[in-house]
């Protein structure tokens, strides 16, 4: 599979073509709304949640709630592109400085200055319209997809926030991945730690007060992967890899790691590695998943678990120093409306992608043009990996 977006922050609308979903998948809008609402929560979102309600219209590709195998197409309006009309309208002005200032000032760490530098933009809006983790809704949008694929061939998929502002959830144990999405869905923070939960959301406001921003620490889990799916044999079909890709594709996204990642150089081998096990009820298991659910490259059949990092959003409201593109003047980075901390949001955004890489990887390895098929060709392998 594969997909494509486009738009702008303000444009009129986010765009995303979806390409290689089997026939045969139940998909509706509500699939979809249910992830983009998700997206929208959470303690320390700005005002543009407050003006904008994400809703999804599936304008190719599905008929009477199902996938056709043609690329399905979904769009996402933006509201807020009523008061920008003049500002990012596609037809060309008479004279670009009356419709609104050029924004010459790059803040730190955006994008700003280095895509202005690339494509030549005088004007940063050309830049951070597109940059904006705005982005993300159709990242969800084509998650979600990826989702209902997940869902119909078994595996099951999952995230919550360990830590914002340098508060860490202490209590992170679950009885299953439904229990997890319960309590995380109750959270403002989508922390299962209630405790840490409180604290979380007096760090984020406590930043919002002091005009600041704070980062955090995420994870997804994934039960119900068949194992073997990856590669050993290519760098660049390794699974892991590409899981870690993803997470790293994220809008202000720094780090990523899989089962206990970094926690790994501090321990000796034994400590380190999973041993092995096989009953005739459940096939080949570990004793740990200190791997993370991944060995060269490939599932195990243990839960798949990855970390990603969140830095702090750079739009501040006590705005670092930058220098005009213009005059080479130092200035106070100009301010956009954002978000004081959107980590929770990000959680979702986290699970979306990761959804897609697995779903991606089903179907490459086990690909066929219709669900069922799919369906029967991934359990022929269960049942064959579970007796090897």
């Amino acid at each position: 599979m594969r997909y494509l977006t486009a738009g702008e922050s303000h444009g009129p609308q986010l765009t995303a073509i979806v390409e290689g979903v089997p026939a045969g998948l139940e998909l509706t809008a509500e699939h979809i709304n249910e992830d983009l609402a998700r997206r929208q929560k959470g303690h320390g979102r700005g005002r543009r949640m407050q003006i904008e309600t994400d809703r999804v219209q599936i304008v190719g590709g599905v008929r009477h709630g199902q996938t056709l195998g043609s690329p399905i197409a979904l769009v996402v309006e933006n509201k807020d592109f009523t008061h920008w009309r003049n500002i990012m309208g596609a037809e060309p002005v008479d004279n670009a400085e009356e419709v609104k200032r050029q924004i010459t000032k790059p803040r730190p760490g955006h994008a700003d200055l280095n895509g202005a530098i690339k494509y030549g933009h005088r004007d940063m809006r050309n830049v951070l319209e597109r940059s904006s983790a705005r982005e993300t809704t159709v990242r969800v949008a084509a998650g979600a997809v990826a989702k209902q694929v997940l869902k119909s061939l078994g595996v099951d998929i999952a995230c919550h926030v360990l830590e914002i502002g340098g508060v860490k959830a202490e209590k992170t144990s679950y009885t299953s991945l439904q229990e997890l999405k319960e309590k995380t869905e109750a959270s403002a923070v989508r922390c299962l730690d209630e405790e840490a939960g409180k604290q979380m959301m007096k760090a984020i406001d406590d930043a919002k007060e002091n005009g600041d921003s704070i980062g955090g620490i995420v994870e997804v889990i994934v039960e119900g992967m068949p194992t073997g799916v990856g590669s050993y044999v290519h760098y660049d079909r390794k699974l892991d890899a590409k899981l870690v890709s993803a997470m790293m594709s994220i809008n202000a996204f720094k780090g990523a790691e899989i089962g206990i990642g970094f926690e790994a150089a501090r321990k000796p081998g034994s400590e380190v590695h999973d041993e092995i096990q096989w009953d005739e009820e459940n096939g080949y298991t570990r004793k740990s998943n200190n791997a993370g659910g991944l060995e060269g490259g490939m599932t195990t059949g243990m839960p798949i678990v990855v970390r990603g990092v969140m830095k702090p959003i750079p739009t501040l409201y006590k705005p670092l120093q930058s220098v005009d593109i213009d005059t080479k003047e130092t200035f106070a980075a100009s301010i956009e409306r954002s978000d004081s901390c959107a980590v929770p949001a990000a959680a979702v955004v986290a699970e979306a992608v990761i959804a897609w890489e697995l779903a991606s990887a089903l179907i490459e390895q086990f690909g066929l043009d219709r669900i069922d098929l799919l369906q029967e060709n991934i359990q022929k392998h269960r049942e064959y990996a579970k007796q090897f």
